[in-house]
Order: structure tokens, then C-alpha cells, then sequence
């Protein structure tokens, strides 16, 4: 049988052209309402008692657009949530923006700053934040459209905002309720400072440049100690070695010495302590509390005082001397010449490298401060209320740290790839108090006020008098109720109740620890209940040969002109063949382009199936040859591993087998062969043929959906009534072996 111009569907008769149909068919998924899953039930598409499958959408930032990063994720999360709809599971996937407040703020201000030449004082606090709402809703919109584009079936009916009125009453009862039990302090602690953010900054906002500075060796009375910050010594009146150190063996701990230093003679004291490590330089050091978190655990441990060096703005302080006022940058290389002059440099390296903590939301250096900032407490001992948390019960004595580890341990939670489980223990294991307070305006307003040394701790103002604090929560605080809030928590929604704990958490392996481990943190404290019951962490997309993506380097892929380019279904499926949950993925044009040309050969294959069906009569039953039967099998088993694989989150090779399948054996194999037989004389084996032509292309449209949601749908439209077990792809049932 030949393609003639007159048996061709008309949609056929042009090459496949993405841009013709993926913004049709987007509109058309969303008109059905089927990415919601109480219009599936009501449409009978899934039923009410059908097994929960859900996800929420880790919020991508209202500051950003769509990067790879989030066109992978959007890709693996469409993957499961496609294949499980098919599957008649009351599938949920909720999508979110977050405020990202401290990115965001940074941005709207420099935005201010550079038109007005105005700070956020001259600003004022209400003008400000109306200003980043302004903001934040037209940044919202764009990566709205954008997510869109990648084909992602998210429910948009169930839309959050970690902002949003539903969002901040969840905050405020996560932060009361761990405040009455005491999980949540008011204290003064260590916690990195952005000098020129004026802001405490999280442990995740935190970037680390390399950077050559001199490293200076000073006399320090008996010994030689050193360090890449002498602006900070000025406050060292303690060395610290460690108490096994053969060297300083003569050295007692709480012994006082006479010693001459920057600004003239002062007393010391020998500290031992085993965070002195005798195999780094001289093994003794001195320490400044103030200004270093490791400084500031050995002198909480011992009781120490801490004296500030260097104000907020990164300005010294009276106790430098002729020093106090001039920026550290600055005196520097003043006070090296003073120590110079006193026969206190010893040596100086000059080509030390070393990494410097900045802020990766401004690029501002770290300065770190004490002050005094709320933190959760993760080693206060509480008793458990409710708990389906495997290994814990009801009334049992945990810490927050307990928790967090009890919940993977035992099952609870299981993290793909299983070992990212040691990296997870590791972090737990080490974990510091929380610093969740940040000197910012836009954000959930922490909900304390003061009044002549009271605090009382409540969302709205007690009385006359009292001051509400004026610094925010932390952005990850509001994020790691995501899964929580998203679906009505504190109240007991339907949603909650159907949806809780989530299948599945899937998002980058460099957040595990910061937004992971909070997610399972607040939730299994709050509900009694993890906040997923799988993490998939998927790895970082990079340029060809293996380079983190950047502005600098130029050698950004930008998924928006990929799709313009080539297709959402060409860059999704790009994304995912090679990419092993876990590991770093390099990406090409190349890569993307060559799975342009899958879609056409899906969009040539189905042209000439559906033409060479067009006089079949499927009511009659034809008897399959041995070799008919033998095309079914290999398609039925080809089905089965690939649902097996996306079972097991090995969607790398699900998307491999099936396009294996439909190039090299349907279209390779099947159909070359199958000429023969369709122009052939004997018209029972044609029609026994056209049967099985008929299961392998709509098998095989199912079998790719999940990975090209686009192409798939469009073909789907043009088949036979009789051929479409749903009027859309996307709701069809997942191919299931028929035995005939």
C-alpha cells in the first residue's frame, strides 16, 4: 500500500512543527480540567478511593526565569505525575512561586537605587514593600507562562504563594506552636552578616569564591600563630592548642601570660581544646568570638568573653585604636605596617589561596557577628505528640535532630539515590541551631513584640505600647511547610487528609540539606506525619563539557529558546536520556536538536500507520500470524520495563528503552517489514497486520507521553474514534497487555 496525497490525514500533510501545536494543545489540557484531580473523578476518569499519587512543585523563585535547573525538574515532576494520571491514580501536582525574600528585596532595591538613587531608609518600610509586591506579581506571571511552555499539568486551581493569606497563617502557627514548646529561642549566637545587606544571611545563601589574600605570621608572645584577618585581632586575648600537644605540654589550661601585641601590652590566657589541630601550621591560634562561628563555639564551650572588633557596616571599632572608624579593607595594610614596625610580622605568604564566604544574593563578604536573633532549637528534648513517624510514638522524648534522622532510618522517608542517606546523616549529625530571623522587610514579620523588657509572642499586638520585632522569618522557615501548607495545613483539609505525606519530593541535590531536611524537620514536628514518603534528587545540568552554566563563562542554554528552537518535547526528553538521578548531566544544542528528530520520526510514523489503517475494518477479527503475536509481546514487554523503571525513578532508562523502541524496532523493524504484508493479497493477514499496527502506535503514543506530552496529544487527536480509549492522551489508560 502506498501513502497516497488523498489517504494522508491533513494535519499529515506538513513536517511536524512544534510551535504550530504546543501552545493549542496547552490551552486545550487546560480547558478539560484534568490536571485537577476532582475533575478527573468527576469525569470518571479516576475514582475517589484510587490510590494518591501528589507532588508540590518546589517554588522557583518570583525573582528568576525558567533556567535548566527548572526545566529538569519540570520535566521529571511532568513524568511521574503524567504516568501515574494514566495510571487512574488521583494524581495532584500543586504548583507555587516563592517570595524568595532576600533575593528579591536585594533586586527591587537595586532596581530603586540605581533609577532614584535612594536606600531602603529614604524609602521607608511601607513604600518599600509595596513597591516589591509590584515586583513579585509581574515576576510571578512571566515564570508562570514560562512553566507552561515546558507542558508541565500542574492543578493552577491550587496555585500557592509563599506569601499568600493561606501561607502566612500556616507560618504563624509552625512559629507560635514551636515557641510555647520552646523549640524556638530569642538569643545571641554567631550568624553570617551582610555588611552590605544589612541582613543575617542563611547557611544556603552563602557562596564560597576562592581568592588569593596574604597570609600573615605573627608573634604572639612564645608563639607564632596565623591567619589571613589581622583586623580582627585587636580582641585575641586567648591562644588556643590542643591539650595532647606534646609541644605545649608545659602550658596549663586557664594559664595567664604577659605578652606585647597590636596596640601594647595585655594578658592572655592558654585555652586547650581539641578544635586546635596540631597538624596546621604552629597548632596553636588565637581566637576572636565576635567575628568566627568556629571561634565562638570553643569560647561558649569554656565560658570566654567576646569583645566586638568590627561593627555592622564593617567599620572598626574603639578597641582598635588609632584604627576605630576606618573600614577593614582599608587599615589592613595599616596595621601590618604599625605590627611591622613593633617586630610582630614573622612572615607573610603572599600567595595564599583560600575561600571567602559571600553572599550569593549581592555578592557582599560575610562578616560574622554576634547578635541577637531567633533560632530553633535542634537539641531541646520535647515529648512527641502523635506520630506515624516509623520508630517514633506518642509520648516519647525526641529533639528535632531525633526526628529528622529516625524518619529516613526507618523508611519513612527514602532518598533516590540511596547515597545521598550518608550525605543526609553527616549534615543532621553536625547541625547547628537554626537562625531563622533575618533583618529584612519583605517576609512573614516575625509575630513578637516588646514592651520594657517583655516579650510575648502572638500575631497581633497585645496592647498599647508594645513593638512589633522588625525582622522577618527566613524564607526556608515558610518553605519547609511546603508540602504542609500547600495542601490547607493547620486545618484538616480534604486535601490534607488525601495528599499527606506527598509521594514524592523531587528537586536538586544541592538543597538536601537546606530545604530537604527542614521539609522533614517542621513537618514530622507539626503533624506527626514526614513530609514525603520518596526525595528524588536530581543532579546539576551543565554545559558539554561538564562546566556549571554561568553569565560569566557564556555558556548559558536557555530552555525558552531551546523550546522556540526545537520543541518542549525535544528539550524535555533531552534532559532526562543520560541524566541518572544523582549525577551531573552535560548538555549540548547538539543533544537537544538530535531529539527534534524524534519528533519527526513519531510524527512520520504515525502519517503512515494512520494512512495504511484508513480502510480497516477493526469490527472483524483477524487471526494473528506467529509473527504478529511475536511484535505484541515485544511491545507488551517493552511496556512493562518502562513502567517498572519510572516506578523506580529510573527515568533515564524508561526514556531510553521507549525511544529505542519506537525508532529502532516500530519503525526500523516493524514497519519496514510490514509493507510487504499491507500491500499484499491476502486481506486477513493485512487486517491481522493493521491490529497490530493499530496496539503498536497507540501503545507506543502512551508509552512516550509521559516524556513528549505534545507530539503525542497532537497524533492522539488524529486517530480513529474507535482507535482512542479517551478523548484525550493524557487521561488514557496506560497500555496494559491484551491477550487476543
Amino acid at each position: 500500500m502506498s501513502e497516497q496525497k488523498s489517504d494522508i490525514p491533513e494535519v499529515f500533510l506538513k513536517p511536524y512543527n512544534a510551535a504550530d501545536h504546543e501552545d493549542t494543545i496547552y490551552q486545550k489540557w487546560e480547558e478539560s480540567g484534568y490536571f485537577n484531580p476532582d475533575v478527573c473523578i468527576e469525569k470518571g476518569v479516576t475514582t475517589p478511593d484510587a490510590e494518591p499519587f501528589s507532588i508540590v512543585l518546589p517554588p522557583p523563585n518570583v525573582t528568576g526565569t525558567l533556567h535548566m535547573g527548572h526545566a529538569s525538574m519540570l520535566a521529571i515532576e511532568d513524568i511521574l505525575v503524567r504516568y501515574n494520571r494514566m495510571r487512574g491514580k488521583r494524581t495532584l501536582w500543586v504548583p507555587g512561586t516563592d517570595s524568595a525574600a532576600l533575593a528579591t528585596q536585594s533586586k527591587v532595591e537595586g532596581i530603586i537605587y540605581k533609577q532614584e538613587k535612594k536606600r531602603r531608609d529614604e524609602i521607608g518600610r511601607e513604600e518599600l514593600l509595596k513597591r516589591i509586591d509590584v515586583f513579585a506579581e509581574e515576576s510571578k506571571d512571566t515564570i508562570i507562562g514560562q512553566t507552561k511552555k515546558m507542558g508541565s499539568s500542574l492543578d493552577w486551581s491550587r496555585y500557592a504563594f509563599t506569601l499568600d493569606e493561606k501561607r502566612y497563617k500556616a507560618v504563624m502557627e509552625a512559629f507560635i506552636r514551636m515557641y510555647n514548646d520552646g523549640l524556638i529561642y530569642r538569643g545571641a549566637r554567631s550568624v553570617n552578616w551582610d555588611p552590605n545587606m544589612q541582613t543575617t544571611v542563611s547557611d544556603d545563601e552563602i557562596e564560597y569564591v576562592e581568592q588569593k589574600d596574604p597570609f600573615y605570621y605573627f608573634q604572639y608572645g612564645p608563639f607564632v600563630i596565623g591567619t589571613v584577618r589581622p583586623e580582627t585581632k585587636f580582641g585575641d586575648k586567648y591562644v588556643v592548642m590542643h591539650p595532647d600537644d606534646e609541644r605545649y605540654k608545659d602550658y596549663h589550661h586557664g594559664q595567664t601570660l604577659e605578652i606585647e601585641w597590636i596596640n601594647g601590652p595585655i594578658t592572655t590566657t592558654i585555652i586547650k581544646d581539641e578544635a586546635a589541630d596540631p597538624e596546621v601550621g604552629t597548632g596553636v591560634m588565637t581566637i576572636t568570638p565576635w567575628h568566627s562561628a568556629v571561634d565562638f563555639e570553643i569560647a561558649e564551650r569554656h565560658g570566654l568573653e567576646r569583645e566586638q572588633v568590627i561593627d555592622e557596616r564593617g567599620l572598626l571599632l574603639p578597641i582598635a585604636g588609632e584604627f576605630a572608624g576606618q573600614h577593614i579593607k582599608k587599615a589592613r595594610p595599616l596595621i601590618i605596617e604599625k605590627m611591622r614596625e613593633q617586630g610582630l610580622v614573622v612572615d607573610i605568604d603572599e600567595n595564599y589561596m583560600h575561600k571567602i564566604a559571600t553572599n550569593s544574593r549581592g555578592g557582599g563578604t560575610i562578616e560574622p557577628q554576634i547578635k541577637e536573633q531567633w533560632f530553633i532549637n535542634v537539641n531541646k528534648e520535647f515529648t512527641m505528640g502523635q506520630s506515624e513517624v516509623p520508630g517514633v510514638h506518642a509520648g516519647d522524648q525526641v529533639t528535632l535532630k531525633t526526628l529528622m534522622i529516625k524518619a529516613v532510618e526507618n523508611g519513612g522517608v527514602s532518598i533516590f539515590p540511596d547515597r545521598f542517606e550518608r550525605v543526609y546523616y553527616n549534615w543532621i549529625n553536625n547541625l547547628h541551631d537554626w537562625c531563622i530571623s533575618r533583618q529584612i522587610w519583605y517576609g512573614h514579620r516575625i509575630p513578637a513584640w516588646f514592651k520594657a523588657g517583655e516579650v510575648k509572642v502572638q500575631i497581633d499586638s497585645p496592647g498599647e505600647g508594645w513593638q512589633q520585632d522588625p525582622d522577618t522569618l527566613d524564607t526556608w522557615f515558610s518553605s519547609g511547610l511546603w508540602t504542609m501548607s500547600t495542601l490547607g495545613w493547620p486545618d484538616m483539609t480534604e486535601d490534607f487528609k488525601t495528599y499527606h505525606p506527598t509521594t514524592v519530593l523531587e528537586t536538586g541535590y544541592d538543597i538536601l540539606f537546606f530545604w530537604v531536611a527542614r521539609m522533614i524537620l517542621m513537618s514530622t514536628y507539626l503533624t506527626g506525619q514526614v513530609p514525603f514518603k520518596n526525595a528524588y534528587l536530581h543532579g546539576l545540568v551543565r554545559d558539554e563539557k561538564g562546566k556549571k552554566m554561568s553569565k560569566s563563562l557564556g555558556n548559558i542554554i536557555d530552555p525558552l529558546d531551546m523550546i522556540e528552537k526545537f520543541g518542549a518535547d525535544a528539550t524535555r526528553l533531552s534532559l532526562i536520556v543520560g541524566a541518572a538521578p544523582g549525577n551531573d548531566m552535560p548538555l549540548s544544542e547538539d543533544k537537544i536538536r538530535a531529539y527534534k528528530k524524534f519528533a519527526n520520526k513519531l510524527w512520520n510514523i504515525s502519517r503512515f500507520t494512520l494512512t495504511n489503517l484508513a480502510d480497516a475494518d477493526f469490527s472483524v477479527t483477524a487471526e494473528l500470524s506467529p509473527r504478529d503475536q511475536e511484535i505484541l509481546d515485544g511491545l507488551h514487554a517493552t511496556v512493562a520495563e518502562v513502567g517498572a523503571d519510572i516506578d523506580k525513578f529510573n527515568l533515564y532508562l524508561a526514556a531510553e528503552k521507549a525511544y529505542h523502541y519506537v525508532w529502532h524496532e516500530l519503525a526500523d523493524k516493524i514497519l519496514e517489514e510490514s509493507k510487504e504484508v499491507l500491500n499484499g493479497a491476502d486481506n486477513e493477514a493485512k487486517l491481522a497486520r493493521q491490529t497490530v499496527l493499530k496496539e503498536c502506535l497507540t501503545s507506543s503514543l502512551k508509552l512516550l507521553h509521559p516524556f513528549m506530552p505534545f507530539v503525542t496529544e497532537v497524533v492522539w487527536q488524529e486517530l480513529l474514534e474507535d482507535m482512542r480509549d479517551a478523548e484525550m492522551l493524557m487521561v488514557a489508560k496506560w497500555p496494559e497487555k491484551i491477550d487476543r
